[in-house]
């Protein structure tokens, strides 16, 4: 009984414990954000894409002169 009273009173180890529950929360936070958001960032990402596309093929069509 006195063992079991002392893992209960002993607070080493509980600073860990309270980060690695804040990371776990903060984690499933934004897992939730880039679900919920995934539709538009597809859609950004993209157009970004679709952007980058566009500009280096204009910069590749310019006729380089001698």
């Amino acid at each position: 009984m006195q063992m079991l009273q002392s893992f209960w009173t002993d607070e080493s180890g509980q600073g860990l414990t309270e980060y690695a529950a804040i990371i776990a929360l903060v984690s499933i936070g934004l897992m939730l954000v880039l679900i919920a958001f995934r539709n538009e960032l597809g859609r950004i990402y993209n157009t970004i894409v679709s952007e980058l596309r566009t500009q280096t093929g204009s910069i590749n069509q310019v006729p380089v002169t001698p």
